[in-house]
């Protein structure tokens, strides 16, 4: 499946920006002033096991990704010779390569083109749980206790249990490193990747070799890194000579085209969204999509309990980064709109009406709530809190799950339309909750800047700024992960002197949502507390 849209060009020369999701490639081309010119996209499979396995092809996402940026260029209807940089991000999952770049079997299936453990797979809490209890010193840096999502959990559970293709490797990608490896032939890493998901200690130039020796990885610190990593650079450096032969004729480019070292998909929305008014220290980056991300960045480091980091030049460069969020936040609402009885008729009604199903209950809720006041006497009794995929921040508690109050008889849409507002407010609490213990460690930050494709509404952005209580922003970028994406390959082009630049000139307000006070403010308050009490009693009733 894919999907094209255009806008004719202006300007002379270009950057094309590529972003890989959990279940599709796009790319994106955009002129110098930050405006996307063209965009294209391509669904990529996702193929799940028992035992919490997610798992992708690196062959497949290579093809999406060349299709995407041929047909973003040629939709485009520029010469490619114009552009001037590419940028990469994407999600955190691992790619694993044997001899020459030749894809390795992660799981049971045995196929060798499913040779990626994708960022949601869970496999590894177990690896995560004893990695945990060891309390080196490096945990530090992730909020304390590391995630099953993160990779050396997974690459533990590689060694252990898929022995023969541990040993068989000859490099462990994070997927943005293994597409800017793929177009360049570089194997450097960028600080985004392995500082954010692998350990690597940014602030200091290096890996620390006790942690892997003590968790047992001890191989990969005795040959040197030489699997995941020897040469680390900050995301927008120009990467080897640009696009080689071979990736320019597969992408449509020309041969030399400078590639910038890459994001993680989240901090790509992060670098697209937050350079406005006070910059990235006072703007707290939402990335609202199947997963939750918040980026905030520092001057200073700052140790959250729970967030993960301080990570240092992880978004950008020469600033620290908190990050924390949530695994499940769009994939959270989705799965508590299936368990309603309406559900498949509201969904045949979406379809009729050529929208997403948690669109049109967004439209419908907003007919409902002319005012804040409104939208939350719609969910009176009702309390959602949406953790079908554990708590990723601050609680840092994969084992947790959801919890759903005041279920009663109702089958019809309106109350489905209920439960979707609940839903939103439970996200919403979840995302005061980081800001709250951020701001307990000094954290602070002024406006919460919101990108990602469930939390495109103005319904849901108000939504989320009553339950969080800081101001939603909303940028006037289109797609604000492309954007950043864009944003490091025209650093690298040499369009901007550095990243800081580049989103202080792309990057600008389109509509700010201000949290509503009063009386709204105090049922929020309420709310929000009953919230936290309802994860403390799961928490002590999930043992029996």
């Amino acid at each position: 499946m894919s999907d094209v849209t255009q806008i004719p060009p202006t300007g002379a020369s270009y950057v094309i920006g590529v972003d890989v999701g959990t279940g599709s490639a796009r790319a994106g081309v955009f002129d110098l002033s930050g405006r996307m010119l063209s965009s294209a996209k391509r669904d990529i499979t996702l193929y799940r096991e028992a035992g919490s396995i997610v798992e992708q092809s690196s062959s497949e996402i290579w093809l999406a990704v060349c299709y995407c940026v041929r047909e973003a260029v040629r939709t485009a209807a520029i010469d490619p010779s114009n552009v001037v940089g590419v940028g990469f991000d994407a999600t955190c999952s691992l790619v694993v390569l044997g001899d020459g770049g030749a894809p390795l079997p992660v799981g049971p299936s045995e196929d060798s083109d499913r040779n990626i453990i994708v960022w949601m797979d869970h496999r590894a809490v177990p690896q995560a749980e004893r990695i945990n209890d060891l309390g080196h010193e490096v945990l530090r840096y992730v909020g304390g206790r590391i995630s099953p999502e993160m990779e050396t959990p997974k690459l533990l559970w590689l060694k252990e249990n898929r022995p023969q293709v541990f040993d068989a490797a000859w490099q462990f990608f994070d997927l943005a490193d293994f597409l800017t490896w793929r177009a360049t032939g570089d194997l450097s890493r960028s600080t985004c990747t392995v500082t954010c998901k692998w350990t690597y200690l940014a602030h200091e130039n290096r890996w620390d070799p006790s942690y892997f020796q003590q968790i047992g990885l001890g191989s990969l610190a005795e040959e040197g890194f030489s699997r995941i990593g020897q040469a680390i650079v900050e995301p927008g450096t120009a990467l080897g000579n640009g696009l080689t032969p071979k990736a320019a004729e597969e992408l449509g480019l020309v041969p030399g085209t400078a590639v910038a070292a890459g994001l993680i998909d989240a901090h790509a929305g992060g670098i697209g969204t937050v350079g406005f008014g006070g910059g990235p220290t006072s703007n707290l980056a939402y990335v609202f999509g199947t997963s939750s991300c918040t980026m905030t960045s520092t001057n200073e480091r700052a140790f959250v309990q729970g967030v993960w980091g301080p990570y240092y030049s992880a978004m950008v460069p020469g600033l620290w980064l908190n990050e924390g969020g949530q695994s499940a936040a769009g994939a959270a609402i989705d799965q508590l709109l299936s368990f309603h009885p309406a559900s498949a008729e509201a969904f045949d009604l979406a379809k009729s009406r050529k929208v997403a199903l948690p669109v049109m209950l967004a439209e419908l809720a907003a007919q409902k709530a002319a005012v804040s006041f409104d939208a939350v006497s719609l969910v009176t009794g009702i309390h959602v809190v949406p953790e079908f995929l554990g708590n990723r921040a601050p609680l840092a508690d994969p084992h947790a799950r959801a919890v759903i109050t005041g279920l009663g008889m109702d089958r019809d849409i309106d109350n489905l339309v209920q439960f979707y507002v609940a839903g939103l407010y439970g996200i919403g609490y979840g995302l005061r909750q980081i800001i709250d213990a951020q701001a307990d460690a000094g954290v602070k930050c002024e406006n919460v800047v919101i990108s990602g494709g469930a939390g495109q509404q103005d319904f849901v952005r108000q939504l989320l700024a009553d339950a969080c209580g800081k101001p939603v922003v909303a940028t006037k970028a289109e797609e604000p992960v492309l954007l950043g994406a864009a944003i490091i390959g025209a650093v690298a082009g040499g369009c901007f002197a550095d990243v800081r630049e580049a989103m202080n000139r792309l990057t600008m307000v389109e509509k700010t949502f201000i949290p509503s006070v009063g009386r709204v403010s105090d049922i929020h308050a309420m709310r929000y507390g009953a919230f936290k009490e309802l994860q403390r009693l799961a928490q002590g009733l999930r043992d029996f």
